[in-house]
Order: C-alpha cells, then sequence, then structure tokens
C-alpha cells in the first residue's frame, strides 16, 4: 500500500486533482437536475430517503430516482476526496499547500452534505437552495486551486504582472462575483423551484433579470480591455483570460436566450453549470497572475523567463 501512495507529484496525484474538479462541477449539473426537475423533494427526509427507507422505493417515482442519484454523487465526491488525502499523504510536509487544499475538500463535502439535508427539512428554502449553490460554487474554486498547484512547483510566489492587469484581474473577479449572486436571486424568484409547493424568495422576478445582467456586462467589458492588455504586452496570463472570454460569451448568450424564450430547464441548467465553469477558470486567471520564481533547482526569476517578473512592492 505504501508504495502505491506517491512520494512526489506524478500522473495519479493530477488524474485525482482532475477527478475532483469535474465532480465538483458534475454535482451543481447534477444538482440542477433535481431542481429543474421538480424533484427537490423527491426523497422528502434527510438522510434517509423516506423515514422508512435509506433508498427510493417505487411509489416515489422518477422525482425520487432524481433526488437519490444527486444524493450518491456527494458519495462519488467524498471518495475521491479521501482518496486524494491518501496520495498526498506522503507530501503532506513538501506539499503543505495541496494536503491542505484536500482536507477542506473533505470538510466541504461534510458541509455540503448537512447543508443540502437543512435545505430538504426546510421545504427547498429558496435562500437555502442558493446557499447551497453558492458553497458549491466554492467548491469547485478549491478544486480549481488544487489542478493548478499540482501543476506548479513549490517557493514563493512572485508577481508576473504590471498594476494594471492586476487591478483589472480583480475587477473582474469583483463582477463576476457579483453576476453569479444576482444570478442566484434572480433564480429563488423565478419559476424552478425544485418541487410544486416549494416556496419563492418574493423578489421582483423581471427587476432582477435586469440587475443581473448589468454586472455581466460590465464583466464582459473589463475581460474585453483584460484581454487587450495581456496580449498587447504578451503576458502569460492572456490565454487564461481568451478562456475566461469564451465562457462570459457563451453565459451571456444563453441568459439572452432564455430570458426570451421562459427561462427553458435545459438552458437553465446549463447557465448553472457554465457559471461554475466560469467561476474556475476566474479562480486560474488570478493565479495565474504570479509565477514561483525560487523553487529548488530553477533558474533566477530574471534568466528563467523573458516575461517581465514585477516585484509585489
Amino acid at each position: 500500500m505504501s508504495r502505491w501512495i506517491p512520494t512526489r507529484i506524478d500522473g495519479k496525484i493530477r488524474t485525482i486533482a482532475w477527478l475532483s474538479l469535474i465532480s465538483e462541477v458534475t454535482i451543481i449539473g447534477t444538482g440542477g437536475a433535481v431542481r429543474l426537475t421538480g424533484s427537490g423533494l423527491g426523497c422528502p427526509t434527510w438522510p434517509a430517503c423516506t423515514p422508512g427507507s435509506l433508498i427510493p422505493t417505487s411509489e416515489m417515482g422518477i422525482h425520487g430516482v432524481i433526488e437519490f442519484a444527486n444524493r450518491l454523487m456527494t458519495g462519488v465526491i467524498g471518495i475521491i476526496a479521501i482518496v486524494a488525502v491518501i496520495l498526498l499523504w506522503n507530501l503532506r510536509r513538501e506539499r503543505r499547500d495541496l494536503f491542505v487544499l484536500s482536507l477542506v475538500l473533505i470538510g466541504g463535502i461534510v458541509a455540503q452534505a448537512l447543508v443540502g439535508g437543512v435545505t430538504v427539512l426546510t421545504g427547498l428554502n429558496p435562500f437555502i437552495v442558493g446557499f447551497h449553490y453558492i458553497a458549491s460554487l466554492l467548491m469547485v474554486c478549491v478544486a480549481a486551486v488544487l489542478v493548478y498547484r499540482v501543476y506548479s512547483p513549490v517557493g514563493a510566489r512572485t508577481r508576473i504582472v504590471p498594476v494594471v492587469v492586476l487591478a483589472l484581474t480583480h475587477a473582474t473577479s469583483f463582477f463576476v462575483a457579483i453576476t453569479i449572486a444576482v444570478g442566484v436571486l434572480t433564480t429563488a424568484s423565478g419559476p424552478h423551484s425544485g418541487d410544486i409547493d416549494a416556496g419563492r424568495s418574493g423578489f421582483n422576478v423581471e427587476l432582477l433579470e435586469h440587475l443581473h445582467a448589468w454586472p455581466a456586462y460590465v464583466m464582459f467589458f473589463l475581460t474585453l480591455v483584460l484581454l487587450a492588455v495581456s496580449a498587447a504586452r504578451r503576458l502569460p496570463v492572456r490565454r487564461w483570460v481568451a478562456v475566461l472570454l469564451l465562457v462570459e460569451i457563451a453565459q451571456i448568450a444563453i441568459g439572452l436566450v432564455q430570458a426570451n424564450f421562459g427561462l427553458p430547464a435545459v438552458l437553465v441548467g446549463t447557465h448553472m453549470v457554465l457559471a461554475s465553469i466560469l467561476a474556475a477558470v476566474m479562480t486560474v486567471t488570478i493565479l495565474s497572475l504570479k509565477k514561483v520564481t525560487d523553487a529548488p533547482g530553477t533558474e533566477s526569476a530574471a534568466s528563467a523567463s523573458t516575461e517581465p517578473v514585477l516585484s509585489n512592492h
């Protein structure tokens, strides 16, 4: 068993990091399917599915199956997180950053399961449902950091972009967060409650749709400027900014279509999943503003890269 646990970052660790990210995004998709098919109370109790059964019974129909499948996905993510901790055990001192991230993922899964239980027990309270989604997005971001870090050496990280790019990136991330937060409030006021008897927030959904769109357009404009500046200076971060822009274009396009065609469930679900991918890409873009320049065995910053390396001060 000990021989199977790596003593350096290898393919097994990188694979489990990717599986963590993919599974965290996937559960947002399955959670969306629960809500958009009206299966939010397909399993009316928690942690069991019904008062007398851990699994759905035939009387519960397809809604019980869909809700229970989403609960099983939590177990899959938990197994992946445990495997990540085991694989990183021998590196817990050398790569403390990775080991801590794997522990955070386990803690987040436990917390998510508890919040999911509260969601069911409160009859799909829209604010708790929204909090559940935001917490899932944060877990996606943590998994994205894990993936990024398994490809990065350990060491002090130095900023490699000008101050203007730093400021533009953080301004963009702020509007990404605002756009997603208002989007969650908009969904909490819309028709997809997860169950016919579930309550809504009571906010004006048409007003929220506009409030959701405005920061999205600011986010899009800032990303365009960020891409232009980073491309003009040929900064490595420009590649992630380009990916960020593509995700935003897809999000805005889907948002416009769903708003004008009565919020079809498939598009709403796609919008939810893309929001998690947007958050992950934004996270990696921020991480790409710095680079490890003093890792053991590496050259100095001046000779290792032709890119301008700037101090943090």
